[in-house]
């Protein structure tokens, strides 16, 4: 991203211990980004509703909503901005519900200031960027994603994939039968400079396959341990 293009992005930082929301706030102000505060879930989605960001920086933890009931509410609403969590949790089970309820990256408290900018770059970067015109209808063993209608199926039932899961999903399915491994996955759909952990992308193949492989249908989604992914349909 060029400077002038990231001088535009608006951030909104949400975070409700005063002095994390304004060192965040500062450190991104004197990078170059446009930036709005919030200290509850409540002031956030006003913010967002009022001046739409560019990208959330939102924490977990806060006093009425939760940071994933406000980026549920969010996408509820159609908002798709890339919500980037911060959080204490580090559990799967944190990190999937940080997923399934429209997240894009997450960062753990403590963290480091430079590490939480190259994050925000990196999804900018992903999110802004031009991409070259998709296929408009892929298909895979009963599997249906469709690029313009932004839509999966899955044997004509749809499912819903948050933006970076649709993104990943979408990536598997244009290699269909082909072993992708985490680096290829990570330039794809991260970036080229995505500087985080590389668990993210095993927590989106873990809840991908939760909706895509369910209520008794045949597993599309294969792991080659040391190797990478892959999405192939029955032998």
């Amino acid at each position: 991203m060029s400077a002038e293009a990231e001088a535009s992005a608006r951030l909104l930082v949400v975070d409700d211990e005063p002095n994390i929301r304004d060192l965040l706030s500062e450190t991104f102000r004197l990078v170059g980004f446009d930036v709005t505060a919030a200290g509850t879930g409540v002031e956030a989605l006003n913010a967002a509703h009022a001046a739409p960001p560019d990208l959330v920086v939102l924490d977990v933890m806060l006093p009425d909503l939760d940071g994933y009931e406000v980026a549920r509410i969010l996408r509820r609403d159609g908002c798709e901005t890339p919500v980037l969590f911060l959080t204490a949790r580090d559990t799967v089970r944190d990190r999937v519900e940080g997923l399934s309820a429209g997240g894009d990256d997450y960062v753990t408290k403590p963290f480091s200031l430079e590490e939480v900018v190259l994050r925000v770059r990196a999804i900018l970067r992903r999110t802004r960027r031009k991409e070259p015109a998709p296929e408009p209808l892929l298909r895979c063993a009963g599997l249906e994603l469709d690029e313009a209608a932004h839509t999966v199926r899955r044997d004509g039932r749809e499912l819903e994939l948050s933006p970076t899961e649709f993104r990943m999903l979408a990536y598997l399915m244009e290699n269909a039968g082909r072993v992708v491994s985490k680096a290829q996955i990570l330039e794809s759909v991260w970036g080229y400079d995505f500087g985080g952990d590389t668990r993210i992308i095993e927590s989106y193949v873990y809840y991908l396959r939760k909706k895509i492989d369910t209520d008794g249908a045949v597993p599309l989604i294969h792991t080659l341990r040391g190797v990478g992914y892959v999405l192939r349909a029955p032998k």
